[in-house]
């Protein structure tokens, strides 16, 4: 904490971001800063580095399926794409952005100086980049890139190049930076908040934070033992999976979905913190159904363990587990519905207005929903068997994390983006942002599941004549929704960055509430030099 609280004078309430702290300028004060609001920074920054990175390897696998035959890339770079793809932009796009997110709100949001741990929150973040760059350097490795899909199935990992072993090294090392992350998270909210602040008056986004950090800290040693099995295999003489060896591929399907469906919850809880932050500000109303928000998070996140083998319908599991995981999969949707039920009833009667945030939350409320009751219809085994690794897979759960969590994600820039860099962006090019890729996405993603229904399995870089027309506009609509986000760095973000628009005020959003909006925009350097005095509902501080 000594690099938040000096000694020296620096730091004083109403400091702003040009009145560093720190000894070093430049490039030296990105790699040494302790500062919860700068590594917030440097985690955004990377993450839509890596969404763009994995962006471009999307459009390399739409580029080849725009028209039936092999068009552009051979069936083993296809392979790669869609593997790297996948790994990217769980591990290195949305996971990250929910940390920027993280680090730079929750401080914020319940009153503290700075993250618990603020030498730690630095060393998680620059473990990121040589895992990114040992990820995507694995392209240059003999064989190229890993290419057994983002699940990383035994027994093709078993058989792929050195660059498989590039793969598992750099997992385990983006999972110690998850691990350390979350435990700086629940260390700060459950240690850090300002007196009067209960844990049931924090904001839903810090709870959702909370949870999600549990989880992480729960299911990664999960994928870092599924991994090193497989590295073991490998090597070492092992046989977990290898059947030749008395081993079993089943089993590391178990192991990873162990991991892997609450890295889907992961990926989708801190989204709803969000939104529920975003939806009662717009509507000039309280969040209806506070409390059973927070009961709704714990709840999907608890379910999250039993439901691994839906995953694994297709892979001669008995009837009776098939029921168990069929009906504990239905039940994750009733804590879901309570959630999209307390939006819209948030939003019933309220004063609406349609700015932007509120745009891309009600765009998240619709396509996330869709995803949901894709995800249901997958959920009944028998069907599940039919899609089964059909393109109505690579819907729903593009519905659920695209449409989902990016959504959300734009959501939160433009609804804290001006308290970070002191300046509005202009709602013209964010309604054109949200309507390009709302419109876009849909043309991309929803013809995929009549593709799936009529049978058209995901990763085959060629197909027969029957899918071409739903592959060609499915194309056409990933290359707009591409651009769209290349329109938003350009005319959004940079903008904002460099002062264009007009000054932001300390709460540019009339029905905004939370301790964020009661300091300047941009925020200071340090905020709360000491702990705010808060109001009875713990949203303003009192003078």
């Amino acid at each position: 904490m000594s690099a938040v609280l000096d000694d020296h004078g620096h730091g004083k309430e109403g400091d702003h971001h040009g009145d560093h702290h720190h000894g070093y300028g430049g490039f030296m004060r990105w790699v040494t800063t302790t500062n919860h609001k700068d590594i917030g920074s440097m985690y955004l920054w990377f993450s839509f580095a890596m969404f763009m990175v994995g962006g471009v390897m999307a459009l390399v696998i739409r580029a080849e399926l725009f028209s039936p035959g092999l068009q552009i890339v051979n069936p083993d770079f296809f392979n790669q794409m869609t593997t790297m793809h996948g790994l990217i932009m769980v591990f290195g796009a949305i996971m990250p952005a929910f940390v920027g997110f993280a680090n730079w709100l929750i401080p914020l949001q319940i009153g503290a100086a700075d993250m618990a741990f603020a030498r730690m929150n630095n060393l998680s973040f620059w473990l990121l980049i040589p895992a990114a760059l040992t990820l995507v350097g694995s392209f240059f490795m003999p064989g190229g890139a890993p290419a057994a899909g983002w699940t990383l199935y035994a027994p093709l990992t078993l058989q792929m190049g050195p660059s498989m072993d590039a793969g598992i090294f750099a997992m385990h090392v983006l999972g110690a930076s998850s691990i350390m992350g979350s435990i700086n998270i629940v260390v700060t909210i459950l240690n850090m908040r300002a007196p009067g602040m209960t844990l049931m008056k924090m904001p839903l986004f810090c709870w959702t934070w909370l949870i999600t950090a549990y989880l992480l800290i729960a299911v990664m040693p999960v994928l870092a033992g599924a991994i090193t099995m497989t590295l073991t295999d490998r090597h070492f003489g092992t046989s977990f999976f290898n059947p030749a060896g008395g081993g079993d591929p089943v089993m590391y399907q178990h192991i990873f979905w162990f991991f892997g469906h609450p890295e889907v919850y992961i990926m989708i809880l801190p989204a709803f913190g969000i939104v529920s932050a975003i939806i009662p500000a717009f509507a000039r109303k309280r969040l209806f159904g506070y409390t059973s928000m927070v009961y709704a998070t714990a709840s999907i996140a608890i379910l999250s363990f039993m439901v691994w083998a839906h995953h694994m319908f297709s892979t001669g599991m008995p009837v009776t587990g098939q029921l168990f995981f069929m009906y504990a999969t239905m039940l994750i949707a009733i804590p879901t519905g309570v959630k999209v039920f307390n939006w819209i009833a948030t939003m019933w009667r309220g004063s609406m207005t349609f700015e932007t945030p509120m745009l891309f939350a009600i765009g998240f409320i619709f396509v996330f929903t869709m995803g949901g009751f894709t995800g249901l219809i997958l959920a009944i085994a028998p069907v599940d068997i039919q899609l089964q690794d059909t393109y109505y897979v690579v819907a729903h759960f593009h519905y659920v994390l695209v449409a989902g969590s990016l959504y959300a994600m734009f959501a939160g820039v433009y609804y804290w983006g001006p308290k970070w860099t002191g300046f509005m962006y202009s709602e013209t090019h964010g309604k054109i942002h949200f309507w390009g890729s709302l419109i876009f996405f849909n043309v991309t993603f929803f013809p995929m599941h009549f593709l799936g229904l009529a049978g058209m399995p995901r990763r085959y870089a060629d197909y027969p004549m029957q899918f071409a027309d739903f592959n060609a506009v499915a194309t056409i609509g990933g290359f707009g929704f591409g651009l769209m986000q290349v329109y938003f760095f350009l005319f959004v973000v940079l903008p904002m960055m460099r002062g264009k628009g007009e000054p932001a005020a300390a709460k540019p959003w009339e029905g905004a509430e939370g301790l964020e909006w009661e300091v300047p925009s941009p925020a200071p350097f340090h905020t709360f030099e000491t702990p705010p005095k808060l109001n009875a509902s713990a949203t303003k501080v009192i003078a």
